[in-house]
């Protein structure tokens, strides 16, 4: 069987969804090798590919998302390491050792406050905030990770924790404005993470179908 296939009834075949070019050419060599055995081909139309997969379209904002997980998650793992190893410590002072290090004044008001509360701080309770803020990390880290591989569970946990901190946030920023006396830096770090908080659950909840994967039973 003689067959004669074009380069313009190639490129006439070829469709907006179809295939890469490079799947193309593999069904054209199929064709080729058949053509020479005397095959019958009908009909003479590559493949069509499926629609892409919506979860391979970039997302800068969910990228920013998961190091900001990612981030706090190494953070608390951090903070909990530290408190662990100070728990068997005379914390008081270890405090003023740290701030005659640091050449900074423990009779100002900030640090004398902090010593007070460092003082009232014991091992058992040392020990209780690692595991918690343990516990605290890994729950950022796994959302961090679920988060990479798109998976939609991850984000709902990611949109529900940030939720639940909101209007806690709402409310301490709220009535700091009322016990704040020459510390600005505490409302603006709350507003900040508010924004943050916010920003994450109305992104994730809005994009949820075209970020995560969702699987039909």
């Amino acid at each position: 069987m003689l067959l004669r296939f074009t380069h313009r009834d190639f490129h006439s075949r070829r469709k907006p969804n179809s295939r890469p070019i490079g799947e193309d050419l593999h069904w054209l060599l199929g064709l080729a090798i058949c053509a020479g055995q005397n095959c019958n081909l009908l009909p003479l139309t590559p493949p069509m590919a499926t629609e892409t997969d919506p979860t391979k379209k970039r997302a800068p904002t969910l990228y920013a998302i998961i190091a900001i997980k990612l981030l706090k998650g190494l953070l608390f793992v951090s903070l909990a390491i530290v408190a662990y190893t100070l728990s068997d410590n005379n914390l008081p002072e270890d405090y003023q050792k740290l701030l005659h290090h640091l050449r900074l004044n423990p009779e100002r008001r900030f640090w004398a406050e902090l010593a007070k509360q460092v003082g009232q701080l014991t091992e058992p309770n040392l020990l209780w905030a690692a595991a918690g803020t343990l516990v605290y990390s890994l729950f950022s880290l796994v959302e961090g990770i679920g988060l990479i591989f798109r998976v939609s569970w991850a984000g709902w946990l990611a949109i529900g924790e940030s939720a639940f901190f909101i209007p806690i946030e709402i409310y301490e920023l709220v009535h700091s404005s009322h016990r704040q006396e020459g510390r600005s830096g505490h409302p603006v770090t709350l507003l900040v993470i508010l924004a943050l908080n916010i920003l994450i659950v109305w992104y994730l909840f809005q994009n949820r179908h075209r970020l995560f994967r969702h699987h039909h039973h």
